[in-house]
């Protein structure tokens, strides 16, 4: 793939609804990368809400409507690994055979954000003097869907953080979408000892590329600062 120089912010409903500066970080660094971005009004959901709960009409009908809506442009990126996985991995069979090839050029072209930075935009920033201590929790998507681990930790760590890592950093947050509100009681212990195994480590904040892991954490934080990757590597990159 050549590098686009006009690409596509899909910013999820989490980002848009709830953490609205993640999607702010996230133009703002891909403009610091040298891209031009669009930011399409007509966006919603890209359907897995509807997928993880069995309504797959519901799915494919917003999987059609993003494909319509995205796949005139070069790349389209994303401050989530969870909804990038939901793109990569499931549209190509969901809207319907008359759909598939392009379902598939979408997510062939389809991005999230630390990946695009690191393997499209070949950006690195620049180390910050006294950066952050940090640890970092790997969602599950983004981990093992989509194999994505390195990608975030190089940008950080090329930022000037130093990272030690928590103990089974990639265990889950106990968020995983309607999990959470369908067994709270589960999902909340689950939550309690991601976040005590972070703050076990004792350092200045807990960082994941996920919002709906960052909005999970945070509900039991207990004073631990939680921060995405692109809203701490936007700080650290004025």
């Amino acid at each position: 793939m050549t590098k686009p120089k006009r690409v596509a912010l899909m910013v999820t409903c989490l980002a848009d609804q709830v953490l609205p500066e993640v999607g702010v970080a996230a133009v703002k660094l891909l403009r610091r990368a040298g891209f031009d971005v669009d930011f399409p009004a007509a966006q919603t959901c890209c359907g897995q809400p509807f997928f993880n709960s069995g309504f797959r009409k519901q799915a494919a009908h917003l999987a059609r409507r993003c494909v319509e809506i995205f796949e005139e442009y070069e790349a389209v990126v994303l401050p989530s690994g969870s909804c990038t996985a939901m793109i990569r991995t499931e549209y190509a069979h969901l809207p319907g055979p008359e759909w598939h090839a392009r379902a598939e050029r979408l997510a062939a072209r389809t991005f999230e954000l630390t990946e695009f930075l690191v393997h499209q935009a070949g950006w690195q920033p620049a180390p910050v003097p006294h950066a952050p201590h940090i640890t970092y929790h790997d969602s599950c998507h983004m981990n093992r869907l989509l194999g994505l681990r390195d990608e975030p930790r190089h940008l950080l760590t090329a930022a000037g953080c130093t990272i030690t890592e928590m103990d089974e950093s990639d265990r889950c947050c106990g968020f995983g979408g309607v999990f959470s509100v369908r067994m709270p009681d589960i999902s909340n212990a689950m939550t309690a000892e991601k976040v005590r195994r972070a703050a076990a480590t004792q350092t200045d904040l807990l960082v994941t590329s996920d919002p709906g892991c960052l909005m999970q954490m945070r509900g039991l934080a207990n004073g631990l600062r939680i921060e995405h990757t692109a809203v701490l590597l936007e700080e650290l990159t004025r």
